[in-house]
């Protein structure tokens, strides 16, 4: 069967539907390819690319720019699956002017289909604002990395009931404004399913437990790729940085031993052609 391209009605629609929506984050050509080849729905070119990919502590120094370049990359290798670009730190803070020229960008510059940005009833108007420009928007609510400072670091979000209230308050908030989903993050899984079941629009869980209409993983998380930490709700599902460990050591004990290369990674000249050269020397 031939494979739909996603779009935000189709998400809505397969939602709608009761089919789970599958999305991942990515950050670069070749892995975007290959998620989707795999049959990912959605795509989030996440400020998470800070701390996987450029090696900061933190996703706060990420900038527009590098956010823009790697969103052209995925894009690029992507034929089916909708394609979203975080909004980094400061790109949609300041005033709600600048973040309709942000979010812009990413459709201008990369492609992108629609943007994601963090916070609930406080970021209703730039939501607002945003999709009345025709952009779609993610919101996102729960553990916003953007935030760790105010929040005290990476921790899990809702946890009495006045602090779950405000996300329940944050997801109609959002949904108002005219966001066409909300990605929790962080939160009881109790929670989720209650801001699950009287939302109208997807609501997808990154450590949100299994009452959500879709579930996100890191990429790099998923594939055992970042070794720094790793949250307690992702799963690693394969162990490549042991793999590509092993293959950088054979090669280093190749070269080294003089086995690599081979004769079967070589061209050769014929020997009356190597005898003129000679001649010529």
């Amino acid at each position: 069967m031939e494979r739909k391209k996603m779009t935000v009605p189709e998400i809505q629609a397969k939602a709608a539907r009761g089919e789970k929506l599958l999305m991942l984050t990515s950050y670069d050509y070749p892995l975007a390819l290959l998620a989707d080849r795999a049959g990912i729905d959605i795509l989030l070119v996440g400020d998470s690319v800070g701390m996987t990919t450029l090696g900061y502590e933190t996703t706060l120094p990420v900038t527009m720019d590098e956010m823009i370049h790697h969103a052209k990359a995925v894009r690029r290798g992507v034929q089916y699956a909708l394609c979203i670009g975080d909004m980094p730190f400061m790109s949609y803070q300041t005033s709600i002017a600048e973040a309709v020229y942000n979010a812009g960008r990413f459709l201008k510059e990369a492609s992108m289909e629609a943007v994601k940005l963090e916070g609930g009833v406080e970021m209703a108007e730039t939501v607002r604002a945003i999709v009345n420009t025709g952009i779609p928007v993610m919101g996102h609510i729960g553990l916003t990395p953007q935030s760790i400072n105010r929040l005290g670091g990476f921790k899990t979000q809702g946890r009495d009931a006045a602090t779950a209230k405000q996300l329940l308050d944050d997801a109609a908030a959002l949904e108002q404004a005219g966001a066409f989903a909300v990605l929790l993050e962080a939160i009881p899984d109790r929670v989720a399913q209650l801001i699950y079941e009287r939302a109208g629009i997807p609501i997808i869980g990154i450590g949100a437990g299994p009452h959500c209409h879709g579930q996100l993983l890191i990429v790099h998380d998923l594939l055992g790729l970042f070794e720094k930490f790793t949250p307690r709700f992702a799963k690693r599902y394969a162990n490549l940085s042991e793999v590509i460990g092993k293959a950088f050591a054979d090669y280093k004990q190749e070269v080294e031993a003089g086995t690599f290369p081979g004769p079967e990674h070589c061209w050769t000249i014929k020997d009356d052609e190597l005898a003129k050269l000679k001649a010529m020397l």
